[in-house]
This record gives structure tokens, C-alpha cells and sequence, in this order.
């Protein structure tokens, strides 16, 4: 079951398969729906209900955060919310709700949000029944908690990674925003080469940090560089990309001489999305494919240009 949440590790992913195992918890005839506390309360996930109510900003009766068993079902939600909304649930089919429990997500004292169950058939909801869907809810939410906190990280990490790098640029007034105009034309490449989103975040600070060995002097910089994130296991291509960098097509670069594919591929993306900041002109970066430069890299450079 744990497997099963995990292989999603989004909120939505996540509050899908919770909701999935509370109406079996509830011996099925239910459906439902998850709201997410973020500034304002939204549809996070659904199960059973129409997929175009995910998003939509909802008042409802999870305010208080406590457990409820609503005997006159939806009656609350369609007083809480204006005609627009009510639209929507109405063509979602809530209104003849007849029975609904309100179980809320909170870990260590955060409001995350709520599971809301509607029973589809006469049948009640007994208090065992109750009592199975809030411990779910509660060894689902520390699950939510751990998400946010990881989001809220990376932010940080990206902050504190960019703040550094300008401080480093900023004793070359040249260099100011060299690091996120390599970084912006990396993800590009990136995006084109088909990367998935957890690759893309390691070229993120591939690309931001290229230059950051910089800090102690030109001389060297990519070995330099490239020893910040040692002892960092998620970012060991970020690692290799940073120290290979400047390593070309042909095998006349540095530092080991590599060539052609043996250079790591987010190396040869920075490579061309640097000389592209570098250059200024497509013409002149497509001058250097096939020497300093991956051809089909610079292909993709190209393409992405015309696109943007």
C-alpha cells in the first residue's frame, strides 16, 4: 500500500491512492475528493467524481479540521460556495449527496488539507468505519508534510545556490547573469533532449554552478568548481558536468581530453547553451559544431531558438 503511494511521489499522486483506500476502508459504494491548504483551499484529487474539478477553489465544511460525519451530505459545501462553484458540483453530481465524512490531513500541527468521502447508496458509515478512514488519514499525512518540506527545501537550495553564484559574478560586472542565462538555455536543451523533471533539477545546478570555481580564480575553474558538490550523491552528473565542461567535441579540450560521447551529455549541454550566452549569435555557435560542440546539440539549439 506504502509502495503503491510512493510511486507517485506528488501530493496529487499521493492524496489519489489515500482517497482510493478509504472508500475500500468504507466497504466501497463512495466516492470523494481531496483538498490541499495552500493560501486557498483547492481540489488536489478525485475518486469517483469528474477529473475537471481538480483545481478548483472550494470552501467547505473541512474548516475546523476535525472529523465530521455530515448526515444531510453536501447541503453544507453548496451553502459555502458562490453560483459558479455550485455550477460545477452540480454537473459533478454532488448535490443528492446523502452521507459525507470530513477527515482532515494535519501533521504536527500544520492544516494540510482533507479527505471528503460521499457515501453513493443509502448505506451509513459506522464509527469503526470512522474510526479506519481517520488513522488512514493520519499515516497519510506526514507523507504530505514530508513533500512540502522538500518543495519548500528546494527552494532554498535553488536560493542559496543563485545568491552565491551572483555574489561570485558580481566581482565581474561582465559576468552578471551569466550563470542564469546558461542555466535558462540548459534547460531548454534539456527539455529537448527528452530529460525527465529529476534530471532537468541536477542540470539546474549543473548550470548555475559551472562557474563557481571561479571564486578562487579562472585558472582551473572547472575542477574547482566541480569539488563544491563533492560528497553530494544526488548531484554526481551535476558533479561530472561542472568538471567537464570545457572538454570539446574533438577531444582538444580539458581537463582529460575526452571526445565526442564520452563527454558526459549534461557536459555537452552546458558546453553549447554556454557558448550560446558566450557568442550571442546561433551562427557563430553552429560554426563550432562537430569541433568544440556536439552537432546534434547544437541542432536542438537551433530548433528550440526558432521555437521560443
Amino acid at each position: 500500500m506504502l509502495a503503491d503511494l510512493l510511486s507517485r511521489p506528488t501530493p496529487e499522486g499521493i492524496l489519489e491512492g489515500a482517497l482510493a483506500q478509504a472508500v475500500t476502508l468504507l466497504g466501497g459504494q463512495a466516492q470523494g475528493y481531496a483538498v490541499l491548504r495552500r493560501g486557498q483551499d483547492r481540489v488536489a484529487a478525485v475518486f469517483g467524481y469528474p477529473r475537471p474539478l481538480i483545481g478548483t477553489a472550494l470552501s467547505g465544511p473541512w474548516a475546523n479540521m476535525r472529523p465530521r460525519l455530515l448526515t444531510d451530505g453536501s447541503r453544507e459545501l453548496y451553502g459555502l460556495n458562490p453560483p459558479e462553484v455550485v455550477t460545477l458540483l452540480d454537473q459533478a453530481g454532488m448535490r443528492d449527496v446523502p452521507l459525507s465524512l470530513v477527515v482532515p490531513l494535519s501533521d504536527r500541527g500544520r492544516n494540510l488539507g482533507a479527505l471528503v468521502l460521499d457515501r453513493t447508496s443509502p448505506e451509513g458509515i459506522s464509527p469503526v468505519q470512522q474510526e479506519a478512514v481517520t488513522r488512514w488519514a493520519g499515516s497519510v499525512a506526514p507523507l504530505l508534510g514530508l513533500l512540502d518540506s522538500r518543495d519548500e527545501w528546494r527552494q532554498a537550495t535553488r536560493q542559496l545556490a543563485s545568491s552565491l553564484v551572483e555574489a561570485v559574478e558580481s566581482r565581474d560586472f561582465d559576468s552578471v547573469g551569466h550563470g542564469q542565462a546558461v542555466t535558462e538555455t540548459a534547460l531548454r536543451l534539456g527539455r529537448a533532449v527528452g530529460l525527465a523533471e529529476r534530471e532537468l533539477e541536477e542540470l539546474w545546478y549543473a548550470a548555475m554552478l559551472h562557474d563557481i570555481g571561479k571564486i578562487q580564480d579562472e585558472a582551473g575553474h572547472a575542477q574547482i568548481g566541480a569539488n563544491f558538490l563533492h560528497g553530494v550523491p544526488h548531484l554526481a552528473q551535476a558533479q561530472k558536468a561542472i568538471r567537464h565542461h570545457h572538454e570539446r567535441w574533438d577531444g582538444a579540450g580539458e581537463p582529460d581530453r575526452l571526445e565526442g560521447e564520452d563527454i558526459p551529455l549534461y557536459a555537452r549541454i552546458l558546453a553549447v547553451a554556454n557558448a550560446s550566452v558566450h557568442a550571442g549569435d546561433l551562427g557563430r555557435v553552429k560554426a563550432q559544431a562537430g569541433t568544440e560542440l556536439d552537432p546534434r546539440l547544437v541542432g536542438l539549439l537551433e530548433k528550440v531558438s526558432q521555437d521560443g
